[in-house]
Parts: structure tokens; sequence; C-alpha cells
């Protein structure tokens, strides 16, 4: 009997597979967890999707992202013979409109019932209901520094894998297109810098500091003290030897504590680079109310944030697409983003005077897929780290966002604002130094 539920559900799952691969022209094949290839004639070391048993099962129990970066992160769905990238390139290009004439609705839902029904045991029910609970958290966000800790805590040797030797785990700055990512990122920094108008006495705020790369670069080569803040311990640990290490102390520090919890001190410079996602949407007011508060008159304060594209009202672009929905689920919890506009709004509504707005959407497409390549290319220690369940998830986290930004559909920018007084701003009437070096 088990040998027959066998078949029948192997016969079920490639009479449905041949009909979406047909409809979808699909460029890539199946491969059934009997060995078989769906198209039959595709090359055995051809571009090509694995699915266990269970896996149409569970797609057609519960569609959507969630189901299938649940199957990915365990390995029952497995894209072989190349990369994420290289399945991207071959997606299907048909509207969804269009597919739903294609498709035979009456030989999907004959097959539909032997996939049910052939997996129809404890372990598959059990499965059905997530990841597992202690190889990745599904957590609803907790409290900011908790959020924080479960993105950068993973572990600071995991980060360096795939990071370069600075450790910069922001959007890179390519001067040119076939730079490394090492370059890239040393340009990245020297950028902030003079947009920031750094100059020898300056005392610097970095917002969300991370391992430290900024802080240390602006004293180095600005001759400012600075000031970096963290929620990260694992970041701060990290940073504070760095900066032992090239005789900084004198010069820099990093605290763990909430920006918001400074007291007593200005700073003629902020900056906040890749951190404000964490802040979350109804926290803005606060964030912009304490910037200004740690803000000099006059001083400058260079913001870096992903965002998305707007929409013609507040409630429609609060609402989050699954796709969404699945990387805070699983990656960064309680991170949200804005859109430029917004962005501008806030700041010109809590005493800045905005500069500067410059669009790095393509720098952050090429920076992810760096990272991710970086990732592939050292698999066996990532996993020996981090498990394989977290590295499936990182892998698809990077890639997907690097994709995002690829095709538009996500952006990030530098802003550059000062605090608002009357008079002058002194800021010098050009730009061109930023660029010509």
């Amino acid at each position: 009997m088990a040998s027959q539920s066998g078949d029948r559900t192997i016969s079920a799952a490639r009479s449905v597979l041949s009909h979406l691969h047909q409809a979808l022209d699909l460029q890539f094949a199946f491969e059934l967890w009997d060995g078989s290839l769906v198209p039959a004639d595709a090359a055995a070391d051809g571009l090509r999707i694995a699915l266990a048993p269970k896996a149409l099962t569970r797609l057609l129990r519960s569609p959507g992202i969630k189901t299938v970066v649940d199957l990915y992160s365990t390995g029952e769905i497995d894209p072989r013979g190349g990369t994420i990238f290289d399945f991207a390139e071959r997606r299907p290009k048909i509207k969804s409109r269009e597919l739903r004439k294609r498709l035979n609705k009456m030989l999907l839902l004959k097959n539909a019932v032997p996939l049910l029904l052939g997996a129809k045991d404890a372990g598959a029910r059990q499965q059905e209901e997530g990841l597992d609970a202690g190889t990745v958290a599904d957590r609803s966000s907790g409290s900011r520094k908790d959020d924080i800790a479960f993105h950068y805590d993973v572990s600071n040797e995991f980060y360096r894998l795939f990071l370069d030797p600075e450790m910069v785990y922001t959007c890179a700055y390519f001067r040119d297109w076939s730079n490394d990512l090492a370059t890239a990122q040393k340009d990245k920094l020297d950028m902030i810098c003079r947009k920031l108008r750094l100059k020898p006495g300056d005392r610097m705020l970095d917002i969300g500091c991370g391992w430290g790369a900024l802080i240390c670069h602006a004293a180095e080569h600005y001759g400012v003290t600075a000031v970096g803040v963290t929620l990260a311990e694992e970041q701060l640990k990290l940073a504070r030897e760095r900066i032992a290490e090239r005789g900084l102390g004198d010069k820099v520090s990093v605290e763990l504590i909430d920006y918001r919890d400074m007291k007593g001190e200005r700073f003629d410079k902020i900056s906040s680079i890749g951190m404000f996602e964490a802040v979350g949407l109804d926290n803005y007011d606060n964030y912009f109310q304490s910037v200004h508060r740690l803000l000099k008159p006059r001083g400058i304060y260079l913001h870096h944030a992903i965002t998305r594209r707007g929409k013609k009202d507040l409630k429609k672009f609060r609402r989050k697409k699954p796709e969404y929905q699945a990387l805070v689920r699983y990656i960064f919890p309680g991170g949200e983003v804005d859109h430029i506009g917004w962005t501008l709004t806030n700041l010109e509504s809590h005493g800045f005077e905005v500069h500067d707005v410059e669009a790095w959407r393509e720098h952050y497409a090429r920076t992810t897929r760096l990272w991710a390549e970086n990732l592939m290319a050292v698999r066996d220690a990532a996993i020996a780290d981090i498990g394989e369940q977290k590295y499936r998830l990182w892998l698809a986290y990077l890639c997907g966002v690097s994709l995002g930004f690829e095709r538009g559909s996500i952006g990030i920018f530098q802003t550059v604002a000062s605090r608002r007084t009357k008079g002058p701003s002194g800021l010098p009437p050009s730009r061109e130094d930023l660029y010509q070096r």
C-alpha cells in the first residue's frame, strides 16, 4: 500500500510540474525525490529545483512566500546547478493574469488529492508550523535592543566571512563598477566624511556604529574625535579591540547605549548609516527629535537609509508585501523602512534644512550581490559557525535584497541636512569637491 501511495504521489507531482513547466515556459527543470527530472529530457546537471516528498503538499496547503522560505531553509526546496541569481535571471516573465488563463485547473485539482493524501503524517503536520524553533527564531519584535541583538549578535566570525576587511555592513560606494568590495567600502567611508565636511577638532557621533570602521576612518584621516553607539554587544567588543589596536583610544570611543539616552552632549557632525531601518515607523518623531537635540546649530547630519517606493497614502504604504514580512520574520525583527518623501518631510518638520539627496540603489544591489557571492564561497565555514538552516536563510536574504535593489522595488538614499538656523548654512556653494579626487 505504501509503495502504491508513493507511486501515485510521484505521478501526481510529475503531472503538476510538467503542466506548470509548460504553462510558465520555465527555463529550468525540477528534480523529484526519486531522482527523475521534469521535463524528462532535462540535463542531469543543469539548472533545476530539487523537491523533497512533502514540498508540493505544503505549497498546496499553504501557498506563499513564507512556505517557500521555510522549505528552502530546511532543504526541501533546493536550487541545484546554479545560484539563486541564476534562477532569478531565468524567472518566468508571464503576468499572473495570463498565467491563470493558461492553467488547467481540472488537472491541478485532480492531482492535488494524491499529493495532499500522500503526506498525511505527524512529521509533515509538525513541519507545516514553520521552521524549527531551536534553529531559527520565529518571533515578534521585542525591545529595540533585542531586535538589534537578534540580527547582529550572530557572531563576529560569521560577518567576517563575507564582509570586507573593515567589516562595513552597509552599502558600499563604487566609483567604478569593477572595483572590489574593499575598495568600494573605503571609498564609501571617505565619501561620508567629505559629505559631513569633517575637519580637525570636530566632534562626531555615529549612531549605530557597527564595528567602528567609520569613526576610526574619520579620526585617522580627518582629525576628529568620534563617538560611536551600538546596542549589539558583539559589535561593541570587537570595535573596542580595533580602536585599541590602531592606537585611537584618545580619539575614538564606542558605547553600548541607545542614542535616545544620551544626555547633555552636543556634536558638530552626526552620521546614521544603515541603522534607521531599525527605528520603526511609529518612532520617527522621537528619533529626529533626538538627533536634533544632539546636533549643534548649523551642525551637519548625514542620513543613510533604505527606502521603499512611496504610495498615494500612508495607509497603503504601511501594508507589507509577503516577501517584506518574511524578511522581518526571519532576519531583521522590528525592521521597517520609509520612503524618501517621508524622510525629507520628517527632517524639515523637525528643524533640519535639507541640502543634498543622492540615490545609491545600484550601489547596494552590487554590494549585496558581492556579499552573497562571498558567503557562497565560504559555505562550509559559514555552516560550521551558524548551522545550515541559518546559512540558507542568510543567503536567501542577501540574494533577495540584491535582486530587490537591482529591480528597483527598494531603494537607498544618502541625505545631507543641517540643524536649521537663520542666515547662511555655512556649506560651500558647490558639491564639486565631493566627486573630484
